[in-house]
């Protein structure tokens, strides 16, 4: 420190600090004008890289305190104030360098931590790899076991077969010698037999040759020529057998037929008439009890007598339990006394006032269902413009009954296929149509005027102005009062068929339909080599199995053609029935 200039020793103090800028000035002698002013030295020592002036020095700064006391109190100052600076910077690094000594032993510690933890799932994802892997080679095994199993059993199952196919083999091979030997054996004999067979028949024809050339010596004609003259007189000999048999049986045919024919008529008339009367003609009313038999019949027969004389029909009280049978021809007559019976017993009130009161009554109800039914069966047939009274003796049918067939309901079923033949053939369907409809009106009032329906039928309609055509398909619709002569005819004689031969269309009486069966079974079985029969679809066909052993084909078709003429001639029946013959082989072996 210099002593010669107060001044020059306090600013070398100052620029002692190894920090500041003010350095530069320890080397001047002198300082420029204006810098002895207390601002410059505060900007210039406020410009030191990290140095700060006291609050203190600023006050003495403020207040004008002459600069050598500053740079005094400078001097004094700052040495203390650095020392403590850097006392406090040591002492922050310390503490820095244990806090950071503290974090890192913190940080070791977590480390040290998670790679336990990690050590731990380590150890425990490597024990579980273990027991997967155990697991995987315990199955592994097991199916391998099972597979050697398995592979065993199938050697064993193939060793069995080969075992089984060598003695196949062996039995075959065993068959094929056999069989080759037997056929050795068969050769030979073969051979043995035609040499024979040669033999006979080289002896055979020398025979031969010698008979012919007999023959030809003696007849003095050639084997072809006398084969030829035997099979001329043959043939001659049977032509005339056989014009002689034709003639005569044409002669006895022609002189018995009428006859035989009336026979077989009347005997059948004999035969059904009475179980047909009884079907056609009879009604039965039903009788609460015994009592009302008493009372129909009324004191000294009053009662039954005025039923009777009112409508027309016979009452029959007989030893039938409740119930009365009314007979009579007239079926609308005996609707009407049935309906007036059946009122009368539901009423009670049985007297002779109150029975023309109730047959009054009831022959209105008749009348009216008469008319309706006859509008029924025109509307049904599409059938129009017919007359009032045509429609009235129409509706008359629905109480007629043909066979057990409803005459009104078969009339409109002719109707309809005759309307639908004629479509389909190109006739004229009105005429069809109409003349179906009509073509039983007889039926109506057979009972009133003598003859066959079918003519009956025909003048009733002509009587109502219809047309020709209609009348004459109307009187051939049986082809037993007149032939058909036009496609019209035809087609209603064809619709009356198909109605009337349908299955159900008409009853007969189970004993009856019953003992047909059996005499077409009975038929079938009586020939030759039947084994079974059967008769179908209601008796109209025969169906016969044949012994194929016994019966052949042709056997077969000859069999058919019998069995179908014996029924002809041993059997009454409608249509007609067919024979159906089945011959059948079967061939049965086993597979062992």
């Amino acid at each position: 420190m210099c002593a010669c200039n107060p001044h020059h020793s306090a600013t070398a103090h100052v620029i002692t600090h190894p920090k500041s800028h003010i350095s530069a000035l320890a080397h001047q002698t002198t300082r420029p004008t204006g810098m002895n002013t207390p601002a410059f030295f505060i900007s210039s020592f406020s410009n030191n890289e990290g140095a700060s002036i006291p609050g203190a020095l600023w006050r003495f700064i403020v207040l004008n305190i002459p600069e050598e006391i500053v740079l005094i109190i400078i001097a004094g100052v700052l040495p203390g104030l650095i020392i403590g600076m850097s006392g406090g910077f040591a002492y922050g690094r310390q503490q820095s360098k244990l806090d950071h000594e503290e974090q890192m032993r913190l940080a070791s510690e977590a480390a040290e931590a998670r790679l336990l933890a990690l050590q731990e799932e380590q150890r425990v994802a490597l024990r579980e790899a273990k027991d997967e892997t155990a697991k995987i080679r315990t199955s592994l095994e097991s199916e391998a076991r099972e597979r050697r199993q398995e592979l065993r059993r199938q050697e064993q199952r193939l060793q069995q077969k080969e075992e089984t196919l060598d003695r196949k083999i062996d039995n075959l091979e065993k068959r094929e010698r056999t069989l080759n030997q037997r056929a050795q054996e068969l050769e030979a004999q073969r051979a043995s037999l035609e040499e024979l067979r040669e033999q006979q028949r080289a002896s055979l024809e020398d025979i031969q040759q010698q008979r012919r050339a007999e023959l030809e010596r003696v007849a003095r004609l050639s084997v072809a020529e006398a084969r030829a003259e035997v099979i001329r007189s043959v043939e001659e000999a049977a032509r005339r057998e056989g014009e002689k048999r034709a003639r005569e049986i044409e002669l006895r045919a022609r002189e018995e037929a009428e006859a035989r024919a009336r026979e077989i008529i009347t005997l059948a008339i004999q035969r059904c008439a009475s179980d047909q009367v009884s079907d056609v003609t009879i009604s039965v009313v039903p009788l609460p009890n015994e009592e009302m038999k008493g009372r129909i019949i009324g004191r000294e027969g009053r009662n039954i007598r005025t039923l009777e004389s009112m409508t027309g029909v016979d009452l029959i009280i007989d030893d039938t339990p409740e119930a009365v049978i009314l007979s009579g021809f007239d079926p609308v007559r005996r609707e009407i006394a049935r309906v007036a019976l059946t009122k009368l017993i539901i009423d009670g009130r049985i007297h002779p006032a109150r029975i023309e009161e109730v047959v009054a009554k009831s022959r209105q109800e008749v009348e009216q269902i008469v008319q309706e039914e006859g509008e029924r069966a025109c509307m049904e047939a599409n059938v129009t413009n017919l007359p009032p009274d045509l429609v009235r003796l129409l509706g008359r049918l629905h109480f007629r009954t043909s066979y057990g067939q409803n005459v009104l309901n078969h009339s409109i079923e002719v109707s309809v296929l005759a309307a639908t033949m004629a479509h389909e053939l190109g006739a004229d369907v009105n005429v069809c149509k109409v003349a179906g409809l009509l073509h039983d009106l007889g039926k109506a009032i057979d009972q009133e005027v003598e003859g066959p329906h079918a003519l009956i039928s025909g003048e009733v309609a002509r009587r109502f102005n219809r047309s020709p055509k209609i009348v004459h398909a109307i009187v051939a619709h049986h082809a037993t009062e007149a032939e058909p002569q036009s496609l019209e005819a035809a087609i209603v004689q064809a619709a009356d068929a198909l109605s009337a031969a349908r299955p159900g269309a008409r009853r007969e009486t189970i004993d009856l339909y019953i003992k047909r069966l059996e005499a077409l079974e009975g038929i079938a079985n009586s020939f030759r080599g039947v084994e079974k029969s059967f008769a179908i679809q209601a008796g109209r066909e025969v169906r016969i199995i044949v012994k194929p052993e016994e019966v052949d084909e042709v056997a077969a078709s000859q069999l058919a053609r019998d069995v179908a003429r014996k029924i002809e001639e041993s059997m009454d029946y409608p249509g007609q029935i067919k024979v159906c013959v089945v011959r059948e082989t079967r061939m049965v072996d086993y597979a062992r």
